[in-house]
């Protein structure tokens, strides 16, 4: 019997650039827990705007992404939008949905607009 998978690497489509310079295009999500989408309805910054909510979700599960040390709400924000947009439909796909059509996918590429659905 197999485990089950928790965390899951990903290539952003375009890559986050700090302030040095360096890009960063691959990462690891690690599947949500209750308390990563429960934690951010506390935060001041949600209660001034509600789509604030998913930066703050998305450092907390973004586990690694290139060498950059410890992924923020800063290092979410700083994305592309195109990227930003992967993160999100990666999120949804791989704890809302079937995570295996990841596996058929290149690395970077777009996920078929058919897993990323809601529903």
């Amino acid at each position: 019997m197999s485990g089950l998978q928790t965390e899951f690497p990903f290539t952003l489509p375009k890559g986050y650039v700090d302030d040095d310079g360096t890009l960063h295009k691959t990462g690891v999500m690690r599947l949500a827990c209750a308390r990563d989408e429960i934690e951010p309805l506390r935060d001041g910054r949600v209660k001034e705007n509600e789509a604030y909510a998913t930066v703050i979700v998305l450092a907390r599960v973004v586990i690694q992404l290139g060498s950059v040390a410890r992924v923020t709400t800063k290092t979410i924000e700083s994305l592309f939008v195109s990227d930003f947009s992967y993160l999100q439909d990666l999120y949804r796909i791989v704890n809302f949905q079937d995570p295996s059509i990841l596996e058929a996918l290149e690395p970077g590429a777009p996920f078929p607009q058919t897993s990323v659905g809601v529903g």
